[in-house]
């Protein structure tokens, strides 16, 4: 467990939390473009995640240098960053590309490590994300633009990333047990 950089007096409302927020209202046009049977569709969606993803980068580097850290900013950023995740995952279930057996087994881990981070507030301790999170994040969103753009290995990826993120779950959960044996 480790401690989140201190929270900033500043106005909750700053660059990295707009930049958070903007990839929650990328969602709808990323599934728009999903959804709607048009040329290029696809390609489309693939571009607006794209960006939402650069956001999630962008947002956590600007907060970090600039001390602009808030309590919004933990909030908003790591559901931002669910809510982009699943929605591809999703569409791309609907879509015939992906087994939503896949995505179970994703939200699953996302419920639990998130009811742990709950259970530890509770606490007063703050779970911060972890490099086998990170590392996560990042290999479902690769998996998630291979299988946007019909890039051949996106599924093995897919693979790869849900092997992390059941590794991923399971050090949290070791890390966490005190709390949830207590």
């Amino acid at each position: 467990m480790s401690e989140e950089p201190a929270t900033t007096k500043m106005g909750s409302m700053n660059l990295p939390n707009a930049l958070s927020l903007s990839r929650v209202f990328l969602v709808p046009l990323m599934l728009v473009f999903l959804s709607l049977e048009v040329k290029y569709g696809d390609v489309l969606a693939g571009i607006v995640f794209i960006v939402a993803a650069f956001t999630d980068m962008a947002d956590g580097y600007i907060a970090r240098k600039h001390g602009m850290v808030t309590n919004l900013g933990k909030f908003i950023d790591p559901l931002a960053d669910k809510i982009l995740v699943m929605a591809a995952l999703v569409a791309l279930v609907e879509l015939q590309r992906l087994p939503a057996w896949i995505v179970v087994v994703i939200v699953s881990r996302e419920f639990i490590v998130t009811g742990l981070r709950m259970v530890a507030a509770a606490e007063g301790v703050v779970i911060a994300a972890s490099k086998g999170g990170k590392a996560k994040t990042v290999s479902q969103i690769i998996a998630i633009f291979m299988m946007l753009f019909g890039i051949p290995g996106g599924m093995a990826m897919m693979w790869i990333a849900m092997i992390l993120t059941i590794w991923s779950g399971m050090d949290y959960l070791i890390k966490g047990k005190e709390f949830l044996l207590k």
